[in-house]
């Protein structure tokens, strides 16, 4: 019996040797929570603020070089972002044709998000239809026109969401052409610099960065 009982003794001590020590894996930093804020944009040709809203609106020019375009700069990030907004059609306002029933228009605008190297991230498009002033998005202050409008006006809203690489702090929206059909015909708008569409209410989300672990400087020996 005693040399069965060190047999089995002997062989728990060898299984126990024979199993690796549990290694516990170290506990990834829990992934920070989505934020959504306005977005921090350079417009160079602001259209104005809506009377209604209050939302300032922005020309979108066609154009080549990312930097010419409406630049948007994503705060510190991990992962992708997203880039919202709205996207309108470009309407010349006029009580004239409306009387006289040439106002109709068919307008379809398209537009590229690029990274600042021009690489197109992705393409949206905006189409709508004007027959009377109730078409129209908002009306822009700071014009001449009646109760201190512009007759430049936003028609047509498309809520666009353009998810935007790892990797990219800044995005650049270019205008890309403009199809605006008429009773009478069609005119086509792809030359650089042409107005041919209006965004408001840019917003951006994303996974704020962790910040940075705080160097302590060593205490001085005395």
């Amino acid at each position: 019996m005693r040399a069965i009982a060190i047999a089995l003794c002997l062989v728990a001590s060898l299984s126990a040797q024979a199993r690796k020590p549990i290694v516990r894996k170290p506990t990834p930093p829990a992934a920070t929570a989505p934020k959504k804020v306005a977005a921090d944009m350079a417009c160079p040709t602001p259209l104005g603020v809506g009377v209604a809203s209050k939302e300032p609106f922005c020309d979108v020019l066609t154009g080549r070089d990312p930097n010419d375009g409406i630049v948007v700069t994503i705060p510190p990030h991990v992962g992708d972002a997203m880039i919202m907004f709205d996207l309108h059609n470009r309407h010349m306002y006029s009580e004239e044709l409306i009387r006289t029933n040439k106002a109709y228009r068919r307008y379809t605008a398209s537009i590229g998000v690029l990274t600042m190297d021009n690489t197109l991230i992705s393409r949206a498009v905006v189409q709508s239809e004007f027959r009377t002033a109730g078409d129209l998005v908002d009306r822009i202050s700071g014009g001449a026109g009646p109760g201190g409008v512009k007759a430049v006006a936003p028609t047509g809203a498309e809520p666009i969401a353009i998810t935007i690489p790892a990797g990219e702090d800044k995005v650049s929206i270019l205008g890309e052409k403009l199809a605006v059909e008429r009773l009478d015909g069609v005119d086509n708008f792809t030359l650089p610099g042409q107005p041919v569409a209006i965004i408001s209410n840019v917003m951006l989300e994303y996974r704020p960065a962790p910040p940075k672990p705080v160097k302590r400087t060593p205490a001085k020996k005395r």
